[in-house]
Order: C-alpha cells, then sequence, then structure tokens
C-alpha cells in the first residue's frame, strides 16, 4: 500500500494537479483512524474476504485492516459466503475448504490488485 501511495505522489500528473487544487481552497480532511468506511464506499464493498498462511508485504492485522478500510467484511473461516480466499505462504485448511467450495483464491499480488481496482 505504501508503495502505490508513493507512486501515486511521484507521478508527474499528481505533481502537476495538487498544487493547483490547494491554490484553488481544495482542503483535505482525514477520517479517524479505524473509521468504518461509508456504504457501498470501496472497491470491496459487500465482499467477504478471509486471509490465510502468510503474506510477505501484510501482517494478518494489516491485511484485514486494508480489507476494511476497502469496505470489505475479513472474516475468520472460509464459508459459502466467502468472495476471496487471499492465500499466502504455508495455507493450510481454509485453502482447501475454498477450493471445494470454489471460492476465488487470490494470492498477494491478486490481492493488492483488488485493493486498488475491485478486480482481482
Amino acid at each position: 500500500m505504501a508503495k502505490s501511495i508513493a507512486r501515486f505522489f511521484a507521478d508527474e500528473h499528481t505533481r502537476d494537479v495538487l498544487p493547483h487544487l490547494v491554490e484553488a481552497g481544495v482542503t483535505a480532511e482525514a477520517p479517524e483512524p479505524g473509521a468504518p468506511v461509508a456504504a457501498g464506499a470501496g472497491s470491496l464493498s459487500g465482499k467477504t474476504v478471509v486471509v490465510t498462511g502468510t503474506l510477505a508485504g501484510f501482517s494478518r492485522e494489516e491485511a484485514e485492516a486494508a480489507v476494511r478500510a476497502a469496505g470489505g467484511h475479513p472474516a475468520g473461516s472460509v464459508s459459502a459466503k466467502t468472495d476471496y480466499l487471499v492465500a499466502g505462504e504455508k495455507a493450510g485448511s481454509k485453502l482447501a475448504k475454498a477450493e471445494s467450495l470454489g471460492v476465488t483464491i487470490l494470492d498477494e499480488d491478486a490481492f493488492r490488485r483488488l485493493l486498488e481496482t475491485g478486480a482481482p
């Protein structure tokens, strides 16, 4: 996520537009940390995501917080209502259950794309 933010602010277009927005009087207000995302907002709005195994770029808590920040619901177990399973190294029984239920399984790269775009 940090790489995406850095890439955004390093982009030539962003560098050109931001000063103009400030000059025009636009101000930004950050939400309180941990504040819920408004219903219908975010790339994962209405989706249930389970994280299993070890991810290189996220702790379990960070991955679940990213799901929440994108409007999704992080869950601890796989069920027929699970939309995505993010499977890291040493994913075990949750991976097997997701496969048996036909749940979409994502690696870490696909998870990052999902967070950014809403599409794996």
